[in-house]
């Protein structure tokens, strides 16, 4: 779209319905979608509806009504944006009573994802769904639809409409963009076996698009991620090791964002990013706590876990990182704080009851905490042992130097006995990758050097 394009803004809201947030936040995060691909809001409106009208959604008189606002700028805006879903003839309609572009709230989003995806996988990502909103709005997108082809040979007859050809065009660009996104899909699934494989666990950073993860993610990593006040600023999804004060490495993943009434073309098109989250260890729910429908935030993200199939008795250790403490009041912070210590107490860590801390990824306060409570959760259930191995075995020694907590340390003879903690996995991998050194529980550690 062109550097700052006008546009107006309308949310049509159903009277009498009571959601999760009131009317107002909606339009003003639709303002805010806006804003994410430089158009210039020169007004945005609550429509209260009583019914949707097949038409037009919104009736005759509203619709005369926005026309007259509309006609009262100089120069008249060329763009209308309703934050709801239309229908093809509704989209049709409206573009001709308004004399104006109409886009809905899905094509609004695709527009943002258009825009922002920068890796090839991103790209065709957005252009797959791109394809699949674009083919049920042909009658309205492409003006030359009526006209006819002559039939093939001999044949004859009225031949094939233009909408037919144009349509199965799509479809079979769609076809190809399917198939080349299965092999970008079956790369991704066999980098994250590869992962697997490796003894280094995986932190998903997930949250409300704006919620600050790519600040937080770029705080921990000391990465130059980009991160803007802006919705969508993170579309493609970006891993970095980092190592915990304790030496123990994880990689960290930076996911892209969600938010309510995300188009189910984009929930489809990026399953196979948002699948990062499902192949993690550890899973940080980044909130923006001083936003006043930070609890219908969190609510939407749930939302979409569960979709991903993320369900509330799911194993994984859940963490809340309450940010952006920095913009609350003393009294407000000094709350949020008591309701993070008072997480600590259960002991759960689940997505229903997560463990929580305060934390500003802006000013690095809370941050330390957060760490600590990721090292916490990620080697509760690491096992204490003792591994022997030859004293001139200088890689196992630096293999557990790089990947477990190391305890004590002794030489014995011709060997090192080192007492550390690690996962199942990690030891499992440990004796695997050098078969000549072995483990010993540590009570039995215990007995021999008393």
């Amino acid at each position: 779209m062109p550097d700052q394009e006008t546009a107006i803004v309308i949310h049509p809201a159903l009277k009498g319905s009571a959601g999760a947030r009131p009317p107002e936040a909606r339009l003003e995060e639709a303002v805010g979608l806006a804003a994410a691909i430089n158009l210039h809001v020169v007004a945005a409106k609550v429509v209260y509806i009583a019914q949707p009208k097949p038409a037009t959604l919104i009736g005759g008189g509203k619709v005369t009504e926005i026309e007259a606002l509309l006609n009262s700028f100089e120069p008249r805006p060329g763009l209308v944006i309703i934050d709801g879903a239309l229908s093809p003839v509704q989209h049709r309609n409206l573009e001709k009573e308004w004399n104006a572009k109409v886009v809905d709230r899905t094509a609004l989003i695709l527009e943002i994802f258009g825009e922002r995806a920068q890796t090839a996988e991103g790209s065709l990502q957005v252009e797959l769904a791109h394809l699949d909103y674009q083919r049920s709005r042909l009658v309205r997108s492409w003006t030359h639809l009526e006209r006819q082809r002559g039939g093939a040979g001999f044949l004859g007859g009225p031949g094939e409409r233009q909408i037919e050809s144009d349509r199965r065009a799509l479809s079979d660009k769609i076809v190809r963009l399917k198939k080349k996104l299965q092999d970008v899909t079956r790369t991704r699934t066999l980098q994250r076996a590869k992962r697997k494989r490796a003894p280094h666990p995986i932190v998903a950073l997930v949250g409300y698009t704006n919620a600050g993860k790519s600040t937080l993610f770029n705080r921990l990593t000391q990465s130059a991620v980009k991160a803007e006040d802006l919705l969508f600023a993170t579309l493609d999804p970006t891993m970095r090791a980092i190592d915990l004060p304790s030496g123990v490495r994880l990689i960290l993943s930076d996911t892209v964002g969600f938010i309510s009434d995300l188009p189910t073309q984009l929930v489809a098109a990026f399953r196979a990013t948002l699948e990062e989250v499902l192949e993690a260890d550890l899973i940080v729910h980044v909130r923006d706590i001083a936003h006043e429908d930070t609890n219908a935030q969190c609510d939407d993200v749930i939302a979409v876990l569960t979709e991903l199939g993320i369900s509330a008795d799911d194993d994984r250790p859940v963490i809340e990182a309450l940010n952006k403490i920095d913009l609350l009041s003393d009294d407000v912070r000094a709350s949020t704080d008591a309701i993070a210590r008072a997480s600590h107490l259960e002991k759960t860590g689940t997505i229903a009851a997560p463990l929580r801390v305060a934390l500003s990824a802006e000013t690095g306060e809370g941050v330390s905490e957060l760490l600590a409570l990721v090292e916490v959760a990620l080697t509760a259930a690491h096992d204490t042992v003792t591994m022997i191995i030859p004293a001139s075995d200088g890689a196992a020694r630096a293999w557990l130097h790089q990947r477990a907590e190391i305890i004590e340390e002794t030489a014995r003879d011709h060997e090192l006995a080192l007492t550390v903690r690690l996962s199942k996995k990690t030891q499992g991998q440990f004796l695997k990758s050098f078969p000549a050194a072995q483990a010993e529980p540590l009570s039995d550690s215990v007995r021999k050097t008393a």
